[in-house]
């Protein structure tokens, strides 16, 4: 049997072609219009195809030969994003580091440009942040962008870029990167008035929404020890819907699709703010919503539905060791059985860019383990910190909705 890299190089790229019409922007794989119904990451691909998603996205290239081969396998393309140096590590003045990051662009493409999954090239994620929005990075930006589209030219080649659309962060791509074929935009709150923004910016080439999702703990209204509040399962899901209708599906002609995030789990402030997949892995609200937006149909089993929750200490300073009570109310669009779990957490602690470094708090023992309705009472650690709340609402069948709430004790 060949090895993977052999096999690849054997196969016949199939060609991914911008363009331009009396109706705007197209996006063309194989000669046939494409739009892009995508997540980010690369698990479970046989549930996303049969949800009506056709696309993943990645962030680096380590794994991107197995990753486009299980995508052929399951009838998806694959978007490769190739890592570019960030502030914090990278210096785009350094002549050597960017020449280094350049040749490595080259060794990425060649390994992979033939394979029939591949979608596009995205140079970077968000690497403009922490102030490197600078003419060095961009001019870097473009030599590989070039040297992408000359090497590739079946493929079109996008850079992933984070809030705000400022006029004068698309100012700089389009004068110093004007290779670029398509801009990649992670928006979350801003979501909604994306489009406008871009307008107002100057972008004439298409997009791509490579990042959307929940309201961000950035985005959140915080304790006053800092804890973001997380929106409900259910809340999450209409938000998604909400912005993919308004910013997304209403913008043909110009935004090619987008990548949902994220197609797996994470701990970024909560193990549940931005999972598509509760931890323990059932299927969250936002799947349903995305099945609808992506097929045109519900899924034939639905996530259950917080009507309402209520707790005693919501967003409160208690005295250590007091006594508290909490209650939800959920239903199932099936009429499945549903069951509760209730787990106390510590608050994670050393919270950083994008959940970077971040490591799941674990739960706190002895206080409401064993409690499996939708009413409890409890007492609160004696300990002081800060902690959350959890509920999680399954219906027995792989679908499951969320809700936490923060309080501190003194």
């Amino acid at each position: 049997m060949l090895p993977l890299i052999a096999m690849a190089t054997l196969m016949a790229p199939i060609p991914v072609k911008i363009v331009h019409g009396p109706s705007g922007w197209e996006l063309n794989r194989g000669g046939k219009p494409y739009v892009v119904k995508g997540v980010g990451g690369t698990d479970r691909m046989a549930e996303l195809a049969a949800a009506g998603g056709n696309s993943m996205r990645t962030w680096g290239a380590e794994n991107a030969g197995n990753e486009l081969e299980g995508c052929q396998n399951n009838g998806l393309t694959l978007t490769i994003g190739i890592w570019l140096g960030h502030r914090s590590y990278f210096n785009y003045e350094d002549a050597a580091k960017v020449r280094e990051q350049y040749e490595m662009v080259r060794k990425v493409v060649l390994k992979h440009r033939n394979h029939p999954a591949l979608l596009f090239w995205a140079l970077g994620n968000e690497m403009e942040a922490d102030n490197n929005d600078t003419p060095a990075l961009w001019k870097a930006i473009e030599d590989m962008a070039k040297l992408v589209k000359e090497l590739d030219p079946n493929h079109p080649v996008m850079t992933v870029i984070a809030e705000p659309a400022s006029l004068e962060k698309i100012g700089n791509i389009k004068r110093y990167a004007p290779s670029i074929d398509v801009l990649g935009m992670n928006s979350y709150g801003g979501l909604s008035t994306l489009p406008r923004r871009l307008k107002e910016a100057g972008w004439e080439k298409p997009y791509i929404v490579t990042e959307f999702g929940p309201l961000g703990p950035w985005e959140r209204p915080k304790t006053p020890w800092n804890a973001a509040i997380e929106q409900t399962g259910n809340e999450k899901a209409a938000f998604y819907r909400s912005n993919y209708e308004n910013s997304i599906q209403s913008q043909k002609g110009w935004c090619l699709g987008s990548y949902a995030f994220l197609w797996g789990h994470k701990q970024e402030e909560t193990p549940t703010w931005f999972g598509m997949f509760l931890p323990t892995g059932e299927r969250t609200p936002v799947i349903d919503v995305m099945t609808l937006l992506w097929s045109g149909r519900w899924p034939a089993n639905r996530a259950p539905e917080i009507a309402s929750f209520a707790f005693s200490s919501a967003q409160k300073e208690v005295e250590g060791g007091s006594s508290v009570s909490a209650t939800i109310n959920a239903t199932d669009p099936n009429d499945d059985h549903l069951s509760f779990e209730w787990e106390l957490r510590r608050e994670a602690e050393n919270k950083g860019y994008a959940g970077d470094g971040e490591v799941k708090p674990g739960v706190v023992s002895g206080f409401v383990d064993g409690l499996a309705t939708p009413t409890i009472s409890f007492k609160v650690p004696k300990a002081p910190g800060s902690y959350r709340l959890y509920v999680t609402v399954r219906d027995g069948k792989g679908s499951a909705t969320t809700v936490n709430s923060p309080f501190h004790v003194r």
